[in-house]
């Protein structure tokens, strides 16, 4: 019989249900994720290190779990929160359950509570701390839980790299012709972003997040790039001056997510947390050059601060910048666009593994500003689709 478990916030707030996956007690950021589908995508995407994740879908694990669809070797969320978990699994994919792998990756998580009542709460009171108790600590009194829950850490300050990250350098071939190298700095990098890096002809070498600016600089690559990863972009200060130094060597630079906030914060400006943040695979950004809508996958909690209109001059020094991309739900900084050194960055997801695939040709953009590197081709000149919304 499944034990009774609690989802405990730190405002004193109480979801009690059952154990899913592993049993015990786990301490988290509690957020949500609005995806409909690509529950294995974002329980192995490292970016949701420290966090209890809850789906808003309510029907969790009908697929399964399969052997293709990871985004890293293991689950990396704090916990998990479902309304209803698949009692079995119904897929020609599937090779195992959802159940049985958050048991292997030793996730706590939480079933059969009112994820829709728990997802109005954080998107009014914003997201907090919270714990997920089931076993023998369900039985502890609430005060206790409560204790718990509001000793454990902030996000806000948290530097959680060198928990993701790779701990040796490692190399993936090019496909096709090759076109150069790039250094891939891991914050949390996911699987789908090397394999489009490698689709697009580059020979990927895939650095840790302790790599000094001497060691970066001798792989001599063609093109840098910093990935996704969780935490708290202004207690990174070592990888923003690294960043620098990689924007003074002229070399092309792409950021995603996480890599975006940094190139924010190399660029002299300042980051700050959202009240809820962005996650799920629904958010609607604008791209600023072209007007075109694009449905995005997002997952983060922090942003830039950078004014929406007009052109910037970096208040670091590197010349003029433009925020090239803005969420439609809240006029949220989502892209940033250096006009006098080539780097870009997205605050999204543009490989998308579980879809959708608007934003894929940023990896072509990245690519062109590698070929054309000298040939006097600024960043926005880069290809980019035509259509409408």
């Amino acid at each position: 019989m499944t034990s009774s478990a609690v989802l405990v916030l730190e405002d004193g707030t109480r979801f009690t249900g059952r154990a899913y996956g592993a049993v015990g007690r786990t301490l988290g950021e509690a957020v949500f994720a609005t995806g409909m589908t690509g529950y294995q995508e974002t329980l192995t995407d490292p970016s949701y290190a420290g966090q209890i994740v809850l789906m808003t879908a309510p029907h969790i694990g009908n697929t399964g779990v399969n052997g293709e669809d990871n985004e890293s070797a293991r689950m990396w969320p704090a916990g998990l929160v479902v309304r209803d978990a698949a009692r079995r699994v119904s897929n020609f994919r599937a090779t195992g359950s959802l159940d049985d792998s958050l048991l292997e990756n030793g996730i706590i998580g939480i079933q059969g509570i009112d994820t829709r009542a728990v997802t109005r709460r954080l998107r009014d009171a914003g997201v907090m701390r919270a714990g997920i108790f089931s076993g023998e600590d369900a039985v502890l009194s609430p005060e206790e839980q409560l204790e718990l829950v509001c000793a454990s850490e902030h996000m806000t300050g948290r530097n959680l790299s060198a928990e993701v990250s790779t701990s040796v350098t490692y190399t993936l071939a090019a496909e096709g012709e090759r076109i150069g190298l790039v250094a891939v700095l891991d914050l949390g990098v996911k699987q789908s972003t090397l394999d489009y890096l490698t689709a697009r002809g580059f020979e990927v070498t895939v650095v840790p997040q302790s790599i000094t600016e001497r060691e970066l600089l001798a792989l001599r690559p063609d093109a840098v790039f910093y990935s996704n990863g969780p935490g708290d972009p202004a207690s990174s200060h070592r990888h923003v001056e690294l960043l620098q130094v990689v924007l003074r060597e002229g070399l092309p630079f792409f950021g995603i997510c996480f890599g975006n906030q940094l190139l924010g914060r190399a660029l002299g400006f300042e980051t700050y947390k959202l009240p809820f943040g962005h996650r799920g695979i629904n958010q609607p950004v604008v791209d600023r050059a072209t007007g075109r809508t694009e449905i995005t996958a997002h997952n983060h909690g922090f942003a830039v601060r950078a004014p929406i209109d007009g052109i910037t001059e970096s208040p670091a020094g590197f010349g003029r910048v433009e925020v090239s991309h803005v969420n439609l739900n809240d006029d949220v900084v989502e892209g940033l666009n250096a006009l006098d050194i080539p780097a870009f960055s997205v605050q999204y997801h543009p490989e998308a593994a579980a879809g959708p695939h608007d934003a894929n040709y940023l990896f072509d953009r990245f690519r062109d500003l590698v070929v054309n590197r000298g040939l006097d081709t600024p960043p926005a000149a880069a290809t980019r689709p035509t259509g409408g919304n």
